[in-house]
């Protein structure tokens, strides 16, 4: 090989392999820097075993992984066997060609695609859900069956096939045959087809998040979740595990892929002469694939079942957006069912699943495709919600609790008579700076956004009401006027900016202003404290709230749909216990409506005085002030509207 074209393929290897050669030396990091590597240290690979929920998806994501490889690799090669027999050759490219449409059809179409047909399924059925581990698993199978043809009909192709039929001459009958003389041969073939099964399935995000169920959460999905606030580098461990076991079946795959064709023949002659002596055996091997089968079923339907006493909740929360027992702190589900169960002498399971937007988990409601007991959506939604009859009233006797929501957080636009929501969270947007780069003459409101000082160090929302809200707050319109002439203008404002910007983000945010990539960004007041948490040395990020700026509220509510409504009130009920609010608060730095949480002296010290006063900044009127700023529901005019004007500043 030239000099030039070894230059050339390093570069290549050295493109492919670089992330991952990062992320395996970050997982070895003594900080949870995501840019500075403060030293060897195996901190991150001790907390990832002790994050149950982690290792919980993990199990999940290897049990529907080995089913799913299992059963297309049996129905796979039972298709590519027949495929293989076909004489007609127009008959077998039609099939090859059907074959070949799933591994080049969009993943998103196919997901919604399988998730339409699960509902539509289940209501012919009169199913309350119609998703859950089972439709994961056929979603799972149909993807990777195309995959084990592909690996096995090219073996079948480079078989010599009068072995078979010297077998069967000898008096084999022909699935004996198969099992003692194909079979053997296309081994490889098999064994390879059901790896990348085994790796596809563990790796899929975007079908499986179309097609689970209630408490059912893959690995993909839940590090999908994490972006609410941002990757930690337990994950990088994870992935590093990840990364070297499968490398480990790719090097086995290749050994066991013997490609001495001589050997081949003389163990198929063999075996073809041996056949007669050999019945038993293949007996032995369709009861061992039945029994291995019969394993996989059973193991699925006990990991997956739950004992008659037993009643289910179906939660739906935003990810990472309860304290779940990491960094020592309370495992908020795990404790609601050791609580209930005490205190009622039964037992409950929380299924508990994530969205990444408001939009995500209404259009999950709207599809009918799984029953949720208690969700959390944000405000302007919540009013979508109520106005299509979409949930339920809630009765308070159940939610005695309900006494310490402060009296400045009830009646609020969303939800005017109290009638269907229980507050969870409220934040408050604000801008975030690096002070060893901003001038402090310049903070103050948001116009440092524009500040042409910073340009190229600045970064934007990466969505259009967030971003729109920037300028119209900057301008003193309305965010929820329905003038365009007033959108227009907030749009020229977004254009003058955009030479100023580095780039739209949106969790991004967090990497990019802890490494000093950008200087300025706006963002959530309770995200700030985390950034600050992994910021580099020569970075020392703050924060301020411009005059008007966005005010939203999370609250806990009954969809219409929930099977369990005095059971989801329970739940809300035990959310807003002390214990529990508290730790929610503090694992989520967001700033909380219950009073058993703002004014408790624990809550106080721990957050810090810093915290506490950007959280719960003094304000009179409160409920005016929100009222007057937040972000409502848009009407479907006025949302295209503003997504037209957002496409074209993009695209500018």
């Amino acid at each position: 090989m030239k000099p030039a074209a070894k230059i050339y393929t390093a570069l290549i290897f050295l493109f492919l392999f670089a992330p991952i050669i990062i992320l395996l030396v970050f997982s070895f990091n003594s900080s949870n820097s995501l840019s500075v590597f403060e030293g060897f240290s195996l901190y991150w690979y001790k907390e990832l075993f002790h994050d149950t929920n982690t290792l919980g998806a993990l199990k999940n994501t290897l049990v529907l992984a080995l089913a799913a490889s299992i059963l297309s690799t049996i129905m796979g090669t039972a298709a590519a066997v027949g495929i293989n027999k076909l004489r007609n050759k127009a008959l077998q490219n039609t099939y090859n060609t059907v074959t070949n449409i799933p591994m080049t059809n969009p993943d998103i179409i196919t997901g919604i695609s399988l998730m339409l047909m699960f509902v539509f399924a289940g209501r012919l059925m009169g199913l309350s859900t119609s998703l859950n581990f089972w439709t994961m698993l056929i979603a799972h199978i149909t993807f990777c069956l195309p995959y084990v043809i592909l690996q096995v009909l090219p073996k079948l192709r480079q078989m010599d096939k009068s072995l078979p039929e010297a077998a069967m001459d000898l008096g084999c009958p022909p699935f004996r045959a198969f099992l003692k003389v194909e079979l053997p041969e296309i081994l490889p073939g098999v064994l390879s087809g059901m790896i990348m099964a085994f790796t596809l399935s563990l790796d899929d995000f975007v079908i499986s998040y179309f097609t689970a169920g209630n408490g059912f959460e893959t690995l993909p999905i839940r590090i999908y979740s994490m972006t609410k606030k941002t990757v930690t580098p337990k994950m990088y461990a994870l992935a590093t595990i990840i990364f070297f076991v499968i490398l480990a079946l790719l090097l086995i795959t290749n050994l066991m892929d013997d490609n001495d064709e001589e050997a081949k023949e003389r163990r198929a002659a063999k075996k073809a002469h041996r056949q007669h002596h050999l019945g038993n055996r293949g007996k032995e091997l369709i009861a061992g694939g039945v029994i291995a089968l019969a394993l996989v079923v059973v193991g699925a339907v006990s990991f997956l079942g739950n004992n008659a006493d037993t009643v289910e909740l179906n939660v739906y929360n935003w990810g990472e957006y309860i304290s779940d027992g990491s960094d020592d702190s309370l495992d908020t589900i795990k404790a609601f069912e050791e609580w209930y169960e005490e205190e009622y002498g039964q037992k409950v399971k929380v299924n508990y699943s994530t969205f990444a937007s408001n939009e995500d988990m209404y259009a999950k409601l709207k599809s009918g495709a799984v029953s949720y007991d208690v969700i959390i959506p944000s405000d302007y939604m919540i009013a979508r919600l109520i106005s299509e009859d979409m949930l339920l009233p809630l009765n308070f006797d159940h939610i005695p609790n309900y006494q310490y929501i402060g009296e400045q957080y009830r009646g609020l636009y969303y939800d005017p008579d109290d009638l269907y929501t229980v507050p969870y969270t409220y934040g408050v947007i604000g801008v975030i700076y690096d002070a060893n780069v901003v001038d402090e003459a310049d903070i103050g409101g948001w116009d440092l956004l524009w500040n042409e000082k910073y340009s190229r160090s600045i970064v934007q929302f990466n969505n259009p009401r967030d971003a729109f809200g920037t300028a119209m707050y900057k301008l003193g319109i309305d965010v929820n006027t329905t003038d365009k002439s007033q959108w227009d203008r907030a749009l020229d404002e977004l254009m003058q900016q955009r030479p100023l910007v580095k780039a739209y983000v949106m969790d991004e945010i967090f990497n990019t202003l802890q490494s000093g990539e950008a200087s300025i960004g706006a963002y959530y007041a309770g995200d700030y404290f985390i950034m600050q948490e992994g910021q580099a040395d020569d970075v020392d990020l703050q924060f301020y709230y411009p005059d008007e700026t966005n005010y939203f509220f999370d609250a806990m509510c009954i969809p219409s749909c929930a099977e369990n409504q005095e059971l989801a009130e329970i739940f809300i009920n035990f959310m807003l216990s002390e214990e529990a609010a508290i730790a929610n608060a503090e694992y989520i730095c967001y700033a909380s409506p219950n009073s058993l949480v703002y004014e408790s002296e624990t809550y106080i010290e721990d957050m810090g005085e810093e915290a506490i006063a950007i959280l719960y900044p003094p304000m009179d009127h409160f409920d005016e002030k929100y009222n007057h700023l937040a972000y409502r529901n848009l009407s479907d005019d006025m949302l295209s509207y503003m997504n037209t004007l957002w496409e074209g500043l993009k695209i500018n």
